[in-house]
């Protein structure tokens, strides 16, 4: 694949993602600054995490303004994947390419910790090569990741199956207790209905313990390869 890296004033995550892509293809992905265009030959979108704007109005906000968020839409209608992590997912939130909001934590306090997720569409684009129900283990490291939705649209989301992670406990089990930041149905990542947008709030692309270093990326990505 060759994968565009969106950069915006504020992006802090650019070149973790960009080092993950870099390690799983041998080559250097784009990084592309938000004033300028993506490369024709993209076939992999990224929005990195962050404070783009430095969170002004709300998370993602101004972000979901710029005049590349237009380059982004028409790659969406062409089927080209996009995948926001973190700040990423809120800028596809604020633009209103993914259903639903970000809102602040529960706890109102920042969050920086390594959480356990399960997979819960092994199906889609992204994910295919994970196991059903897998429990899989990823850094957090946010204050807005409260994923909010209203009741008639999560009810959409499960039955079109675009709910891909929920937090989990390290046996799989989504409940109260493993919600780290009180996230409706303890969602942390969705897609759209078309299947070639996904947001996430944990991170692949970051991880202390480098022995596991993107793994969970390869898979997102080689995921995505199969799916063609």
């Amino acid at each position: 694949m060759t994968p565009s890296i969106i950069v915006f004033p504020g992006s802090n995550c650019d070149k973790d993602i960009f080092n993950s892509i870099k390690n799983i293809y041998g080559r250097e992905p784009y990084l592309v600054w938000y004033q300028d265009m993506i490369p024709k030959n993209t076939d992999l979108v990224i929005i990195p995490g962050g404070f783009s704007f430095g969170d002004y109005l709300r998370c993602g906000a101004i972000a979901a303004k710029s005049k590349i968020l237009k380059q982004i839409n028409e790659c969406i209608k062409k089927g080209i994947p996009i995948l926001g992590i973190c700040n990423g997912f809120q800028v596809l939130t604020e633009a209103s390419f993914l259903p639903g909001a970000l809102l602040m934590n529960e706890g109102l306090k920042f969050i920086c910790k390594c959480i356990n997720l399960s997979i819960v569409n092994s199906d889609s684009n992204f994910t295919n090569l994970f196991d059903k129900n897998e429990t899989i283990n990823l850094p957090i490291a946010h204050k807005v990741g409260n994923y909010y939705i209203k009741k008639n649209e999560l009810e959409k989301l499960i039955s079109n199956n675009q709910i891909v992670f929920r937090y989990s406990s390290n046996s799989g089990e989504c409940n109260q207790k493993s919600n780290p930041n009180g996230s409706v149905y303890n969602i942390a990542g969705i897609i759209n209905e078309k299947g070639n947008v996904m947001g996430m709030m944990p991170h692949p692309e970051r991880f202390y313990n480098n022995k596991n270093k993107d793994t969970i990326m390869k898979k997102i990505v080689e995921s995505l390869s199969n799916a063609r």
